[in-house]
């Protein structure tokens, strides 16, 4: 067994229990931390494979961004976490029934002849000019070029439905106008109100006092 295998099946068993535990962890942030260690793990497979632009990349944007927002967000909500996971036990045997029907799909893909996987051995020896962003570029743009648009025109229609929520006017909101802020004059906010002159002090106590010593 080479060392390529060893590291391979530890990275799997780091890889499988951090999985388990972001299902099985009572507290949010646990389980989020646990993800960002699943994808840590993720990426040493892509380094196994020689694919150091897809595991770097993994690390920069999962870990390093989307992540990190994840965990800003779950400590700063107040998650009620008995109500989070109540009916968790009613839905396991369903849950568990669906990972192992996309178990068994990946185990025949991998197995399958046709898709050349079978064969395939990590670690095949590269050219010493051969670049993985390139081949990657080249796939994606010609190959899974469809694909590839389709992505980017789900993820822009998440971007704006989520500008869009976000900049919704709710009725206990207070929306500023800054074109009535720059036509604003002198004569709208300023306002002269006339008022009758206020007594004298001194006259006013010195009258009260007569009237009390009669």
């Amino acid at each position: 067994m080479s060392m390529t295998t060893v590291i391979f099946y530890i990275l799997s068993a780091i890889l499988l229990f951090a999985a388990v535990r972001v299902v099985t962890a009572k507290n949010p942030v646990h389980a989020v931390l646990y993800l960002v260690l699943a994808f840590f793990t993720s990426s040493g497979h892509w380094l196994l494979l020689q694919s150091e632009f897809l595991a770097i990349t993994l690390v920069l944007v999962y870990v390093g961004a989307v992540m990190v927002l994840f965990l800003f967000v779950v400590m700063m909500l107040d998650i009620n976490i008995e109500q989070l996971r109540e009916g968790f036990w009613r839905n396991l045997p369903v849950a568990a029934t669906v990972g192992l029907i996309m178990a068994f799909e990946m185990v025949l893909i991998l197995t399958n002849p046709h898709t050349g996987l079978a064969d395939y051995k990590a670690g095949a020896a590269l050219a010493a000019d051969a670049s993985n962003v390139k081949v990657l570029g080249r796939q994606l743009y010609t190959t899974y070029l469809l694909p590839f648009e389709l992505a980017a025109i789900v993820l822009l229609v998440a971007m704006v439905a989520a500008i869009g929520l976000t900049q919704r006017n709710r009725k206990d909101t207070k929306v500023v106008d800054a074109g009535d802020q720059v036509k604003v004059r002198s004569q709208d906010r300023v306002r002269i109100v006339k008022m009758q002159a206020e007594k004298n002090v001194e006259a006013a106590d010195t009258a009260e006092s007569g009237e009390q010593q009669a």
